[in-house]
């Protein structure tokens, strides 16, 4: 049996699947990754990536934070692509129970996905560091230099910068996985803690890895798949 016919195969007798999603995910509807030959961290910037989107950088050198950020993460106009079409759809047949993605720019939503757990926030949800005011994601792409509120204080968006511990949503994603019967990893390297330990909370029967290169988990998988996402979930 060929492997995408086994993938079908799991898919139709599973009930309970689980989706957990990494940068890859996104690579098709044009947004880079961060650690391929053309990734985010393999571009040439003043500061090293990881250093721009960590916690002391946003408050220290806030200006170039920003100009950073509103140059690599704006998804404001980027589509979904066939991976996040095709999970919706799962999750309306009542097969896909819940989407974790590290990811924070919202496709799956897009994708009119309900149940999205976005372990790394999402650059749709903003918030004013002094009075906590809600901003939407155009307030922030739009304004120049550094975002402020109306009482002056600086915005700071809703998502995990480096140095910065994850929320309740983390334990929320690690209930998901354990109580699973499959679950399917897709677009992420399994190299960077500690989302990739989510995947050492699995209990259930089928394990389904999706990358481009291997992972340290692909022992341990009932299918793995080294191929182009959506050339997988086109055949679903």
């Amino acid at each position: 049996m060929k492997d995408i016919d086994r993938l079908k195969q799991i898919i139709n007798n599973s009930k309970n699947i689980v989706f957990f999603g990494g940068a890859g995910v996104s690579t098709e509807s044009g947004i880079p990754d961060f650690r391929s030959k053309d990734g985010l961290y393999n571009q040439k910037y003043d500061y090293p990536p990881e250093q721009i989107l960590s916690h002391s950088f946003f408050y220290d050198n806030t200006k170039y934070f920003y100009k950073f950020y509103k140059d690599k993460m704006n998804s404001l106009n980027i589509k979904p692509n066939i991976t996040h079409l095709k999970l919706s759809e799962l999750e309306k047949k009542g097969k896909l129970k819940c989407i974790i993605t590290q990811n924070i720019d919202g496709l799956h939503t897009k994708a009119n996905s309900k149940n999205v757990l976005e372990i790394h926030g999402s650059i749709y949800r903003n918030h004013c560091i002094k009075c906590n005011k809600f901003y939407d994601a155009e307030y922030i792409f739009n304004s120049k230099d550094i975002p402020r509120c109306e009482c002056g204080g600086i915005i700071k968006p809703d998502v995990v910068l480096y140095e910065e511990p994850l929320d309740e949503t983390f334990e929320q994603a690690i209930n998901y996985i354990r109580n699973c019967d499959t679950l399917i990893v897709a677009g992420t390297s399994l190299t960077v803690y500690p989302a990739a330990s989510l995947v050492r909370y699995f209990k259930g029967n089928n394990l389904i890895l999706i990358n481009k290169d291997k992972t340290p988990f692909d022992s341990l998988a009932t299918l793995v798949f080294n191929e182009n996402m959506g050339d997988i979930f086109k055949n679903l």
